[in-house]
């Protein structure tokens, strides 16, 4: 019976360099807060064994996540509960908050040193031999990129890292990163009302063989109903993300409930479904990994696998959610300077 699980879900090529994973993958970070209360330990690692269950074996964490590493804790945990050599593993180091900072300000660090410590800690607190997929969370600007690829490289021979990624890299980055040691997978946001990376990073990562992981697939939950079909819980963090604050919010509405009407009258779906599925007719290269907190919403996302999409359908679920409709930045200002757009580090001398 579970082997049938496992199969619901279709494994693709994430990238050219040999790792194989589920078409849809599972984004971790949120069963430790941020949009939502933090769920207990148990409460998270039964959620990620349901997903495992209807077959996403790509799970994906951060040291960053959750309160004194708390996310990668409680994956380490659940994968004591599941078969290890069935899971692909990522994690990604980089970004930290000062201490007693509450209100957003990080501090990004890519210098050598920095790498080892990270991934020391990480499969510490995983309790793992080894990372599947292991990313740069984002870019330090102030340190070449070769510095820090090289002491990822250096990892990849340890045996500690089978594959190497970036999140939120710039094009000149991703290219020089990729001549030190081949970069598997790039991290980005994309989804319904977040394009940015269709007209350069898309066609670079298609270039060079590199696979692209979604992150945020339903635009931080906005199409999954979040605060537009449910009140924001008063943990979440998303007001203070420009889309989500009360002026713009409203304007944004209509983006939903055009997808919202195209799903049920035309597809006979849900409307996260239906903006799922136009993320995973974007390419095989293109890998989404929706988080929740939810088995009802494992399901749907899940459902969004069976939905079938011909051209005509696509242009017309973008041009339902306009992106020059869209109202508000995706990031603060602060947070759009950790942003693939600003991610040039310095030359290699």
């Amino acid at each position: 019976m579970e082997e049938k699980k496992q199969n619901q879900i279709p494994r693709v090529k994430l990238g050219s360099q040999g790792l194989e994973v589920s078409k849809l993958g599972f984004g971790c970070a949120g069963l430790s807060g941020a949009y939502n209360a933090p769920l207990s330990h148990e409460a998270g690692c039964s959620v990620i064994k349901e997903a495992f269950d209807r077959g996403v074996t790509f799970f994906d964490t951060s040291d960053f996540y959750g309160h004194n590493h708390d996310n990668e804790i409680m994956v380490g945990k659940a994968l004591k509960q599941l078969p290890r050599e069935k899971i692909q593993l990522a994690t990604k180091f980089g970004v930290f908050r000062l201490q007693g900072d509450q209100h957003g300000q990080f501090v990004v660090r890519g210098t050598p040193e920095y790498v080892r410590e990270c991934c020391e800690a990480s499969l510490k607190r995983l309790d793992v031999d080894c990372i599947d997929l292991y990313y740069s969370h984002r870019i330090d600007v102030n340190v070449p990129i070769e510095d820090t690829m090289g002491e990822l490289k250096k990892l990849v021979d340890e045996g500690k890292i089978k594959y190497v990624g970036l999140s939120e890299a710039s094009v000149d980055t991703i290219r020089r990163a990729h001549v030190v040691h081949p970069i598997t997978a790039i991290q980005m946001e994309y989804s319904l009302w977040s394009r940015d990376i269709e007209d350069e990073i898309i066609p670079l990562c298609r270039e060079l063989g590199i696979g692209i992981v979604a992150y945020s697939p339903l635009g931080r939950g906005f199409f999954g109903g979040k605060a537009v079909l449910e009140s924001l819980p008063t943990e979440s963090i998303l007001p203070t993300f420009p889309r989500f604050n009360e002026k713009n919010l409203d304007k944004n509405k209509s983006l939903y409930n055009k997808l919202a009407n195209l799903a049920d009258q035309k597809h006979a779906c849900t409307t996260p479904q239906l903006a799922l599925a136009w993320l995973l007719h974007q390419g095989d290269n293109i890998v989404p990994i929706p988080g929740t907190t939810k088995v009802r919403n494992l399901d749907n996302n899940i459902g969004s696998l069976a939905v079938k999409l011909c051209e005509d359908d696509l242009k017309e679920i973008c041009d339902a959610v306009n992106i020059d409709e869209v109202v508000g930045e995706r990031e603060n200002a602060t947070r759009s300077q950790l942003t693939w757009k600003f991610a040039n580090t310095p030359i290699k001398e």
